[in-house]
């Protein structure tokens, strides 16, 4: 298997069939057209000296040339590194001189990033494209043939290099080979219940994860829709391009949901929207199933595994009619080619009582090969075959995977174990609410006191006092916030996920806790 014969597939089943939709520039491409670009980028990768298993790093926002990228990467036997246009140059230039790529795409979004890169990493071949570039992408193509590729690559060769979200330290890259790829796109067909006639529009990034679900439409001849995200906008795309399906970030679905005239567009062509990125309050899930015509998936998953649990459209449908709704606070069961269990510091599986904490380990095909040149990193996340995630949950007798708290984020004060997630949940409850992070911080008699950071809804207003009690009604004392922040907006990862880690490091940098 190569992930990179996608497009040859549909090229020779269907070469007009639409494949990718950029809406920032408005370019509609077939698989045939996109079928001749992949040809001639990988010649070109390889015309440039590259061998099997070279790096390819791509600095760019969604795009076909990034897609062409990709795909001639895993044709040609390379690795493609993509890079977080987020970051800073000295992250940037650390992630490059720990890839070493022999080639570097970008965009002219990012000239003068790439100016500044020059000056610290050492890169063979700059590649750039755009409006006003120096062309030198469309040149290697044009001077490429379109021959086809030897098929000597595939299964269990690297082809990607994901970066992880960074949301408890400096991002380590997950490599994946061919097979680790359908693997997680075999988890993900079962549970999306992909459909020939589907539309999928891309609104996470192409330098992490979500670009694996795009690529899986695409492998059944699917239409995907690029963008970059913007509430008003993704719902003009939903309507205009008759889009099907999506996986919509928590917060995605929050800022949808609060667009004004939202009860106006036209979202009768959704079928299925996969959410995840972190918790959904159950008052949020509930909301969205109501607003958005169609049915609802929640993902748990990783860089380093993909999509590891489901909980399913059945499980949404008959919670919201009163049967077992507390699977709503759930991330569902295993997928279809994944293993999961719940275990003690030892390995030994908790009690599948519901209340008895342990980690979630994982054992899939679909999960990463390693850490990029961190073998001691790896033996300690994969052991035995099972990936260790670091994720706090209990199960209960249906198997059933209760996320209670990512390990660095729960809080102990006065000897209680706190579960942010828990919290946050509670702190839901406020119907002005928008976004919530609750992070513990210093505190003098108990350890740790419980700190909230809100986020309003568009013209919500709350106060402090307001906050707590809406929280208290659903909480024990002892885990009810004690001060309240609001802010604008919350730090994200690329994943969407809230890096609290960013809102605890000011608190604790003197207490010298690591964080």
């Amino acid at each position: 298997m190569n992930v990179g014969d996608i497009t040859a597939k549909w090229a020779n089943l269907d070469s007009r069939r639409p494949a990718l939709v950029d809406v920032p520039t408005g370019r509609r491409v077939s698989f045939g057209e996109l079928e001749r670009s992949v040809r001639r980028a990988a010649n070109g990768l390889l015309g440039l000296g590259l061998r099997k298993g070279d790096r390819v790093a791509i600095l760019s926002k969604n795009s076909i040339e990034y897609f062409e990228t990709y795909y001639a990467c895993a044709r040609a036997g390379l690795i493609a590194q993509p890079l977080n246009w987020r970051l800073g140059v000295p992250e940037l230039a650390r992630i490059l001189k720990d890839g070493e790529p022999g080639a570097f795409l970008t965009s002219t979004d990012f000239a003068r990033e790439c100016e500044a890169l020059g000056d610290l990493v050492e890169i063979d071949h700059w590649l750039q494209y755009g409006p006003d570039s120096d062309e030198s992408f469309e040149r290697l193509k044009a001077g490429a043939t379109d021959s086809a590729q030897s098929s000597r690559v595939g299964d269990d060769d690297p082809v990607l290099i994901l970066y992880t979200g960074g949301t408890t330290g400096l991002s380590k890259g997950a490599l994946h080979s061919h097979r680790t790829l359908y693997m997680g796109m075999l988890n993900q067909t079962v549970a999306e219940r992909i459909v020939p006639s589907d539309v999928y529009m891309l609104t996470g990034q192409m330098f992490h994860i979500p670009v694996a679900l795009a690529m899986n439409y695409m492998a059944h001849g699917c239409p995907v829709v690029l963008m970059n995200f913007e509430a008003k906008e993704a719902l003009e795309i939903i309507q205009a391009e008759r889009v099907s399906a999506l996986l919509g970030i928590t917060t995605m679905l929050n800022w949808m949901m609060a667009e004004e005239g939202f009860e106006n567009y036209d979202l009768s062509s959704l079928r299925n929207i996969q959410y995840g990125g972190g918790p959904m309050p159950e008052t949020v899930v509930k909301a969205a199933l109501e607003a958005f015509p169609c049915t609802l998936i929640q993902g748990y998953g990783q860089t380093e595994g993909m999509t590891m649990t489901f909980l399913s459209q059945e499980d949404h449908r008959d919670a919201v009619a009163g049967n077992r709704p507390h699977r709503l606070n759930s991330c569902g069961r295993e997928g279809f080619v994944t293993r999961v269990r719940v275990v003690d510091e030892q390995g030994v599986d908790v009690p599948r009582d519901g209340e008895t904490p342990g980690e979630i380990v994982v054992r899939s095909e679909a999960n990463m090969l390693g850490y990029w040149r961190k073998p001691e990193l790896t033996a300690e996340t994969i052991r035995d075959g099972w990936m260790w995630t670091g994720d706090v949950a209990t199960w209960d007798e249906d198997s059933y995977v209760f996320i209670v708290d990512r390990a660095k984020d729960m809080i102990i004060s006065g000897g209680e174990n706190i579960y942010s997630t828990q919290v946050e949940a509670a702190i839901h409850q406020h119907p002005g609410v928008l976004e919530a992070a609750v992070i513990g911080v210093p505190d003098e008699e108990w350890g740790e006191s419980v700190k909230a950071v809100v986020v309003m809804k568009p013209g919500e207003t709350a106060t402090e006092r307001e906050i707590i009690e809406a929280a208290r009604k659903h909480l024990a004392s002892y885990q009810k916030p004690r001060t309240v922040d609001f802010v604008e907006s919350l730090p994200k990862a690329p994943t969407g996920k809230i890096l609290k880690r960013d809102l605890r490091d000011p608190y604790w940098k003197v207490r010298g806790r690591k964080v």
